[in-house]
């Protein structure tokens, strides 16, 4: 059964996907400067100060997957877990993954903070973005590529660069609020094993799947892990920093 008040214009839905993100790199552009991750903090409290930013900045009253906001041995954790809530500390990797509704578009948008100099956790924050990139560089040089073919890409380069990839996926379908239901059991709707659809196809309404890629890269010796997402498919290659 076709959707209410879908936005059939491709132009349409791409510009108002990419304007979601861009309003999500601003939103994420204005958490240190406000102080949101320091020392002492609860990763729940951060949580909730994002959330409080995001209605401030942008009327944001709804997100469309849960809040996650993760600090030394908990970046380790994928998605799907619910560590225990923990302080952030002087020298910590913290991690965000939000995914803000703007004006009925999805944004799903992560990045990664180093507080102090550990040369090992700054590596790894720093390597997020090119990690990504590679990613994108992949999916694009490949017209057919399926889910599971961009996943073992992902999963090979961490290994390459020493580190192991944390997810079980490595991205997903994203677009209209609620976009197209992405079920456990639904793994074409994922970056992931066993998806082996080719991700340039149209979904059930007739409409080109936009997708998130996704990159948690951990180093199990040190306990610690890195994340960054953002659209795949859509808009220019992210900056070197978040």
């Amino acid at each position: 059964m076709a959707r209410k008040n879908l936005v059939k214009d491709e132009g349409v839905r791409s510009a108002r996907l990419l304007d979601a993100q861009a309003k999500a790199a601003d939103l994420f552009a204005a958490i240190e400067p406000r102080g949101i991750i320091a020392p002492g903090v609860r990763e729940t409290e951060a949580s909730d100060a994002v959330r409080d930013l995001a209605a401030e900045m942008f009327g944001v009253d709804r997100h469309w997957h849960k809040r996650i906001v993760r600090a030394g041995p908990n970046t380790l954790q994928p998605y799907r877990k619910n560590p225990p809530d923990r302080a952030i500390a002087a020298d910590d990797i913290v991690f965000l993954d939000f995914g803000p509704i703007f004006e009925r578009w999805e944004a799903d948008f992560g990045r990664t903070y180093v507080l102090g100099d550990d040369p090992v956790k700054l590596r790894l924050r720093d390597a997020l973005p090119v990690m990504f990139r590679a990613g994108r560089q992949f999916f694009g040089a490949h017209e057919d590529v399926t889910g599971e073919q961009l996943y073992g890409y992902m999963t090979g380069l961490a290994e390459a660069d020493g580190w192991t990839f944390g997810g079980t996926i490595a991205g997903h379908l994203v677009g209209q609020f609620p976009h197209e239901k992405i079920a456990g059991e639904n793994i074409e709707s994922y970056i992931a094993p066993g998806s082996d659809k080719p991700m340039r196809r149209t979904d059930r309404n007739g409409q080109a799947c936009h997708w998130i890629l996704e990159v948690h890269l951990v180093d199990l010796d040190r306990q610690i892990g890195g994340f960054f997402e953002e659209l795949l498919d859509l808009g220019p290659g992210p900056a070197l920093r978040g």
